[in-house]
């Protein structure tokens, strides 16, 4: 068998149309429990409480409730707890967190109006996630063959040919020359490297299932939240705010998956695919936020938010290889690059809260948060338009990876209570809980045989159904004559089913016209994303 290096630089851009597949999409969903030490300590129950900078975009009306000018800085530490490990990465990484400042103007008595401005990371990456099994029956070439085997895209698969350059393409079906949506990067290095096999002079197509596998992948960067806040108050009863939020997106992630493959009941080499992927871009959300003291003589008091979608855009770009030691196929290893532009609208964001102090030694608050992430809008970049006043992207709903979205990810509810007690004049402690829900349903995966661009761009089959983080927070702070210094700890835990691929089952007619099925079934590995957070902000009031 006669092998060579394959290499394909944008082979698959045949397609005008670029958008992001749901898995994907969810990385950026969301936001993590960061910000100030106080904030975290209370487990940012503050949102009714305010007159912390981190409530700017949570509940912009909190901004409302300073009296006095402040700034603040924080920074810290996060650690990744269990046993993970993967291509050398550290579990535990240092991060600049937050840095923000507010300008506080009497306008008559009892009513202020502030301005402000914070930054802090909205999502921090930094991950290890490794995962090693069993496989029930299947393979990554298993699912790629299927999909060939299904022949055309209303199928949920393709026609697979030879384009003129000698490489085996997924055609929309036998009679189409344009290239299948369903056919996925993943697909390209599959059918190239592993299902066909030279006999003589022809190609003949099969697959190999797998035993077991091991993967490892590390993440890095962050979502930063760059938020410009205008709030006030009337007569100290109402407090009302808007905060204008610019993110900025750097995501980058490094991935290994092997297989150990079996051909005929005995072991025959491993299949190797490495991927690295990093997305870069932007987003711009507008958040309203108001808080109402209902009893003049009360300190009680609740409040109301609502945020706009996060309208994304943003670049995308990988480069995926594979490696081959099996005695089939034609290719002992192939490379694959892309880059695109996509568009991702966030869900909009509900919020209700409390607060209530009592004297000026205890602060108690609650709040409830709800995001429907089914409602997260794929867009599709389809094309450019040209007039007199220049050159215009247009987009649209990818309405099959929409679908997909709405069956795989659901509505998620944030509970969060925390407390602050004084402990003396100087000394604050402070403790808090999180509760967030399942963002995914039990049942969904990866479909990689949507017809979308969203397949077509995928470049790694594997995803992981997360399920309920639970974070528990505490902290202490030290105030006087202005300046303030808190530490705080976090701790999140949370449990996912991953899977390497999906499920999938189909029957064909082989070369013999036997009668066929393929299946694959890897069942799921249990993962942990435990972390811990250390929390340090230093700050201010003038």
């Amino acid at each position: 068998m006669k092998k060579h290096i394959l290499f394909a630089a944008m082979s698959l851009a045949t397609l005008p149309m670029t958008a992001q597949e749901t898995y994907e999409n969810a990385k950026l969903l969301g936001e993590d429990l960061n910000g100030t030490a106080r904030y975290v300590g209370m487990g940012g129950a503050m949102e009714a409480l305010g007159a912390d900078i981190s409530t700017i975009s949570s509940n912009p009306a909190g901004i409302g409730l300073f009296r006095r000018s402040a700034v603040s800085a924080s920074f810290g530490l996060k650690m990744q707890g269990g046993n993970q490990s993967f291509d050398g990465q550290s579990k535990t990484t240092a991060s600049f967190d937050q840095i923000g400042f507010v300008i506080s103007t009497q306008t008559r008595r009892n009513s202020f109006l502030n301005f402000s401005f914070n930054f802090h990371k909205g999502k921090n990456f930094n991950q290890i996630l490794s995962a090693s099994n069993r496989i029930n029956s299947g393979s990554s070439q298993n699912l790629s063959f299927q999909k060939g085997a299904r022949g055309n895209v209303s199928n949920g698969g393709f026609d697979p040919a030879l384009d003129k350059n000698n490489e085996y393409i997924g055609y929309e079906n036998p009679k189409s020359d344009r290239t299948a949506q369903t056919f996925s990067q993943t697909d390209y290095l599959n059918w190239n490297v592993f299902i066909p096999t030279k006999v003589g002079t022809e190609d003949v197509f099969g697959y190999c299932d797998a035993s077991d596998y091991i993967f490892g992948r590390k993440t890095s960067g962050y979502i930063g939240n760059y938020d410009f806040n205008v709030s006030g108050n009337i007569h100290d009863i109402v407090y009302l705010g808007i905060d204008f939020g610019i993110k900025d997106v750097r995501y980058k992630d490094y991935s290994i998956y092997n297989e150990a493959l079996v051909s005929a009941g005995a072991a025959d080499g491993n299949a190797t695919y490495s991927d690295e992927r990093q997305i870069r871009g932007t987003g711009f959300d507008v958040a309203l936020g108001v808080i109402v003291r209902p009893i003049e003589s009360s300190p009680f008091r609740f409040g109301v938010s609502v945020k706009t979608p996060t309208w994304y855009n943003l670049t995308t770009e990988n480069y995926t290889t594979v490696k081959n030691t099996s005695k089939s196929g034609l290719y002992d290893n192939g490379k694959i690059r892309e880059a695109y532009d996509f568009k991702l609208y966030t869900p909009w964001k509900f919020g209700v809260s409390l607060g209530h102090t009592v004297g000026n030694y205890l602060a108690l608050g609650a709040s409830f948060d709800y995001e429907d992430y089914g409602a997260a809008d794929t867009r599709i970049n389809d094309g450019v338009i040209v007039d007199g006043r220049g050159a215009f992207e247009t987009n649209s709903r990818d309405r099959v990876m929409k679908a997909h979205t709405e069956r795989t990810l659901k509505g998620v509810s944030t509970f969060k209570v925390g407390a602050e007690i004084k402990a003396a004049p100087e000394v604050a402690i402070r403790v808090g809980y999180n509760y967030v829900s399942p963002a995914y349903n039990s049942n969904a995966q990866k479909d990689m045989t949507l017809e979308s661009p969203g397949t077509y761009y995928a470049s790694a089959t594997d995803f992981t159904n997360w399920k309920a983080t639970n974070r528990f927070t505490c902290g202490i702070g030290y105030a006087k004559k202005g300046f303030h210094a808190d530490l705080a700890f976090q701790y999140a835990a949370q449990k996912g089913d991953f899977y390497p691929f999906q499920s999938l089952e189909t029957t064909y007619t082989d070369a013999d016209n036997a009668t066929q099925t393929a299946v694959c079934n890897p069942g799921a590995t249990e993962v942990t994303n435990n972390r811990s957070q250390l929390l340090l902000t230093v700050g201010y009031r003038f």
